[in-house]
């Protein structure tokens, strides 16, 4: 597979009244064409950072700074505005955490839907509606030409969340952004949202960079998984290996957390990790998760090794000052 996304050494830095809060420290991310990554991490560990930073929304404020963020022959960094407004909606485009902000509440869906295709295609409004009718239909939203001239809050969350990804759709790009898009909804929405994600996505071979804390949603819709804590992306592999063969202690602790339908007894303590998150203000040394875990040692204080293939067969790698040792021995 073609690399349709490269990103190495993606670094956020907020400027905040007590310090420098260095929100993602050191990415590397790569997608494919048509690929599922799944992004997986616990609140505040820098996911949504990293998916403002590559659309390039996140404040000016911000301090955004990579050695590389290639998408398809484009250098990210490089673009002026009106450039990376070009490629942001037409090749590029994000599905929001909550669709009721993220639509606007004072125009019609149709007009939100067509602004974009027909803004960056110069087709007519008639060819776009169309175009928003055929989408509408596919996400599975009841009545789609009515739906065109109805407002965001004559839907219900699950039709405005089908509503967002029609609209992500609208000019076939290469590249979808998911941020937590089924948070809001109850559990049996959720469902469906991340099934007609999936078979959208392979209808269309669009790239799509998922979001979640969820590891269940991971392991249904993922075909590779880069797990974060702390601004850092700490394990990456596929999803098989990520679930059969977790290498990194905090990618271990969180599958250990997840309760098995048939062999957790009901009524029993879930297992769960000790400690808090590192505060990620200020300068920081040594391996962030080293106070949470138990196979730390003195080395973890100072030393963080760059992701290390954890085997040799797969792409499959990990960051940890342990396992890196584990691994040289081995050699």
């Amino acid at each position: 597979m073609s690399r349709i996304l490269e990103v190495n050494n993606l670094q956020v830095d907020l400027p905040t009244a007590n310090g420098t809060l260095r929100a993602v420290r050191g990415i590397d991310l790569s997608v494919n064409k048509g690929e599922m990554l799944c992004i997986v991490g616990e609140s505040g560990c820098g996911k949504s950072m990293t998916s403002m930073a590559l659309m390039g929304l996140l404040p000016k404020k911000a301090k955004v700074s990579a050695d590389k963020m290639d998408f398809d022959g484009l250098d990210l960094m490089s673009l002026t505005t009106k450039k990376r407004n070009r490629v942001r909606g037409l090749r590029m485009s994000m599905i929001f955490q909550e669709p009721m902000t993220s639509l606007n509440p004072s125009y019609t869906l149709g007009n939100q839907l067509c602004e974009g295709i027909m803004r960056h295609k110069g087709v007519s409004k008639t060819e776009a509606q169309k175009r928003a009718i055929y989408l509408l239909e596919r996400a599975g939203v009841p009545y789609p030409e009515k739906r065109l001239s109805q407002y965001p809050h004559q839907l219900s969350g699950g039709l405005r969340q089908r509503v967002m990804i029609a609209m992500a759709l609208m000019c076939e790009p290469d590249l979808i952004i998911a941020d937590e898009p089924t948070t809001a909804l109850d559990v049996t929405i959720q469902a469906q949202i991340l099934r007609l994600i999936r078979e959208l996505q392979q209808e269309f071979g669009t790239a799509v960079i998922f979001i979640t804390h969820d590891l269940g949603v991971v392991a249904r819709i993922a075909d590779r998984v880069a797990v974060m804590y702390a601004g850092q992306v700490v394990e990456t592999g596929s999803t098989n290996d990520i679930f059969t063969h977790p290498s990194h202690p905090y990618t271990q602790g969180l599958l250990s957390c997840i309760p098995i339908p048939g062999k957790t007894p009901p009524g029993s303590h879930l297992e769960s990790i000790p400690g808090v998150v590192p505060s990620l203000v200020g300068n920081l040394t040594g391996c962030a998760f080293r106070n949470r875990c138990q196979h730390s040692s003195k080395e973890c204080a100072s030393n963080v090794p760059e992701l290390i293939a954890v085997s040799e067969q797969t792409s499959h790698q990990a960051r940890c000052p342990v396992l890196a040792e584990t691994y040289q021995e081995a050699v």
